[in-house]
């Protein structure tokens, strides 16, 4: 017998193999080129464009200071906290004042020492101006008797008497003067350790918020060391970085729009502040500051946005979303639905925004430019597609 019999499941089996794989091919046939692909319609429409120029950049404040002391000490009082909003004149900060108030009842007591040499200096030119006064009055008497009724003698003694009471008042003059240099010297000394007392008390420069505290009570501080962080909301920016391409288009008072990081879906008004004058010479960008007329409810400084400086408007022009635009080795393009078939058009562009962008050649009002839903979805040439 011969080992080579009819098998029935044998002989079907390759039949039920092509079979597989013919349906494999046209289910992927049909998916490939068959099946709708669903997509997303946006209507070609006329209408304003406006054109922007791009930045990134970090929140900034026009006025921000460092609260620090002006002599070292010790903190005993931290009287404001991150996130406070202070008056101008406000005490921040109180530092160990009681070695200073013992230097300055010490300069104050030297000073009413000095007042009082001053005053005991006076009365002895007044005791000199009197000697002065009786030696000048014998020397008179003395000059006024003729004859041989004085002796030599007696006027040589008036002469002397006349030059000690002299001497007396120059002495008496000069220690005066050196009197009153010292008592100006010490009410220096003392204005000086009333200045350094009143160092011990720290306020503020300006109205503003504390964004930052870096020390607390017990910790000993140092001229230049901080304490805390103050910044001015009177005038907030973001300080952008913008190619230096754009520079030209831009100038003061250009209005703008500030997307913070933290609400990227929400814009803020702002305006051009300022323009600057130095370009970074590596990423070839230069700053635009850009003030902002409303914060977030909860905003930093240093915390990053994008502003949109707006530098042209179009009022009455072919307009699509960016994100249509696909760009192929001919240049861009975008796919358009027609008779339930996508179909690539080949477009010139003009002016660009945001998210919109100037249509000037390729497609008319009216039309139906179309995308796929998926994202990772491509449509080809001729590709039946269904509009949602």
């Amino acid at each position: 017998m011969s080992d080579r019999t009819w098998n029935p499941k044998r002989a079907v089996w390759p039949l039920v193999k092509f079979g597989l794989l013919a349906l494999a091919i046209g289910t992927g046939v049909y998916l490939w080129w068959l099946a709708p692909v669903p997509v997303t319609r946006h209507l070609v429409r006329r209408g304003e464009m406006v054109v922007e120029v791009m930045g990134t950049g970090t929140l900034e404040t026009h006025v921000k200071a460092t609260i620090s002391p002006k002599i070292s000490g010790l903190i005993t009082e931290v009287r404001a906290d991150q996130g406070d909003r202070v008056k101008a004149g406000q005490t921040l900060v109180i530092l160990d004042d009681r070695d200073l108030k013992r230097q300055v009842e010490a300069s104050e007591a030297s000073v009413a020492a000095a007042e009082a040499s001053v005053k005991r200096q006076e009365t002895d030119r007044k005791r000199a101006a009197a000697i002065l006064e009786n030696a000048s009055r014998y020397a008179s008497r003395l000059d006024a008797t003729q004859g041989g009724a004085v002796s030599q003698t007696d006027r040589d003694k008036g002469i002397e008497a006349l030059a000690v009471a002299q001497a007396g008042i120059a002495s008496a003059d000069a220690a005066i003067v050196e009197g009153q240099k010292q008592l100006a010297s010490a009410e220096r000394i003392v204005d000086y350790q009333r200045a350094r007392l009143s160092d011990t008390i720290i306020v503020a420069p300006c109205d503003g918020l504390i964004v930052r505290r870096d020390r607390d009570p017990g910790s000993v501080v140092v001229p230049g060391s901080s304490i805390l962080s103050l910044v001015s909301t009177e005038k907030t920016w973001v300080s952008a970085w913008v190619d230096e391409t754009e520079m030209a288009r831009l100038h003061e008072g250009q209005p703008a729009r500030v997307f913070f990081r933290s609400e990227p879906a929400r814009s803020y008004k702002g305006e051009v502040a300022r323009l600057g004058r130095e370009a970074d010479r590596e990423t070839r960008e230069f700053l635009v500051d850009v003030l902002v007329r409303e914060l977030p409810a909860n905003w930093a400084i240093g915390q990053r946005a994008e502003v949109y400086i707006e530098t042209n408007r179009k009022p009455d022009t072919a307009v699509l979303p960016s994100s249509l635009l696909l760009w192929r080795g001919a240049g861009p393009g975008l796919f358009v639905e027609r008779e339930g078939r996508a179909t690539w058009r080949s477009v010139r562009i003009g002016l660009r925004g945001r998210d919109t962008v100037e249509v000037l050649e390729g497609v008319q009002a009216g039309e139906s430019a179309i995308a796929p839903e998926a994202a990772k979805t491509s449509l080809r040439e001729g590709q039946r597609v269904r509009i949602r």
